[in-house]
């Protein structure tokens, strides 16, 4: 992936960025709109995109000017037609809708369409060779071989938007890959890190989206939780960064103001350090190669007082395992690993299975693929193919772990 040069400009741009977020509404999105709205002569905003929240996606549209607002869900067209009525602002839906708005011309785009579902509208943002923000991890983890050959062939500038992620991309900036020696995420431990193996399996969904530090939405409060946010990070980075599997770690820091550590060949070891607000590395992605101001919390090491750090226990966690073993397997099963905890998680939220339930689903699922004797995907639609097979086969071992 491209990376920052030494020593970046500081001063605003030369022009308006043309902007396009694809999940406006969610925590991501509405982060990214907050900054646009405090540097609004710095950026034209073209393309909101969002799940079924039609009233926040008009209310956004309206506010910041978008040529166009996509809703995923067709049954909502007609509310949100009916909320942009006169206005200008151009109404559509559904997933085609979703990919002709990533198409539009723009400088920058912010991917943060969580799931697989983000997957074909990133990629065409990628195809563009534009600025890509990506907020979504699974693009990486469903597809990562192909996903990078897109960036590769297009040309386009990647930036990552995880915290972790893009704390590596600022302390790696233009190393040279062969004085890397580690790369070490931190995780804040979820709302359960000093929960007993008997408290996690009683759970309530309740329980699990009492995220310490972080706000987030349900989907990705649930994976951190279990671990598996950071499992499914360590796969991103995988693909990101230049190192391989062995060189990717994970450190329990609950304070949530290390995000990376970069470790060098000379005993080095880089960190970038923050308040935990996702503001912060949206904001570096929005404004690269330079910086913009953010409203975020600044950071007072001394009211702090202590920074700690745990090696996450994998048997209180196993999905931080088995996303490991998924990576280093290398054939697909990290696109199996990625659908069988959606499924997990939603049935989790709907409360069909408790929060054990969600890495036993998955084990099971990728236990399923592989007796089928599955080969790695090797194109876009295989992806997709192996990505619904495995859905199917969680949702047909949902009894099984449920009844467990």
């Amino acid at each position: 992936m491209a990376q920052a040069t030494a020593y970046a400009e500081t001063s605003s741009p030369a022009k308006p960025r043309d902007i396009t977020i694809l999940g406006s509404t969610g925590s991501i999105g509405c982060s990214t709109l907050d900054l646009i709205e405090r540097n609004a002569a710095d950026y034209n905003v073209i393309a909101l995109t969002g799940n079924d929240n039609v009233s926040l996606l008009a209310e956004q549209a309206l506010k910041f000017g978008a040529q166009v607002a996509v809703v995923a869900d067709n049954a909502r067209y007609d509310d949100l037609k009916l909320a942009l009525s006169g206005s200008g602002v151009e109404a559509a839906a559904g997933p085609e809708a979703l990919v002709e708005a990533a198409a539009r011309p723009s400088d920058w785009t912010m991917a943060a369409i969580m799931g697989s579902a983000g997957l074909l509208p990133t990629l065409e943002a990628v195809r563009r060779g534009r600025h890509v923000a990506l907020a979504n991890k699974e693009c990486l983890v469903t597809a990562g071989d192909i996903f990078m050959a897109e960036v590769s062939s297009s040309g386009t500038c990647l930036l990552p938007v995880d915290s972790e992620h893009s704390a590596c991309f600022q302390a790696i900036n233009s190393e040279a890959s062969d004085n890397i020696e580690k790369i070490t995420l931190t995780a804040s431990g979820g709302p359960f890190r000093e929960w007993s193996v008997e408290q996690i399996a009683a759970a309530t969904p309740e329980d699990a989206l009492k995220h310490p530090t972080w706000s987030m939405g349900a989907k990705l409060t649930i994976d951190s939780a279990t671990l598996m946010n950071k499992g499914l990070e360590l796969i991103e980075a995988y693909y990101l960064f230049p190192v391989d599997a062995a060189q990717l770690d994970v450190v329990i820091h609950p304070q949530s103001i290390i995000h990376c550590l970069v470790e060098y060949s000379d005993g080095s070891v880089l960190a970038q350090m923050s308040s935990p607000d996702m503001r912060t590395p949206i904001a570096y992605s929005l404004a690269w190669p330079r910086r913009m101001w953010a409203p975020t919390e600044r950071l007072d090491l001394a009211r702090i007082g202590m920074l700690t750090f745990e090696t996450p226990d994998l048997d209180r966690f196993p999905a931080l395992r088995l996303a490991r073993e998924a990576l280093e397997a290398d054939n697909g099963i990290t696109t199996v690993l990625n659908a069988a905890n959606e499924v997990a998680v939603d049935r989790f939220l709907a409360r069909e299975i408790g929060l054990p339930g969600i890495p036993s689903l998955v084990s099971e699922t990728i236990n399923a693929v592989l007796r089928d004797g599955f080969k790695q995907p090797g194109s876009l639609d295989e992806v997709f193919a192996l990505d619904t097979h495995s859905r199917e086969l969680a949702h047909s071992l949902l009894p099984r772990i449920s009844a467990a």
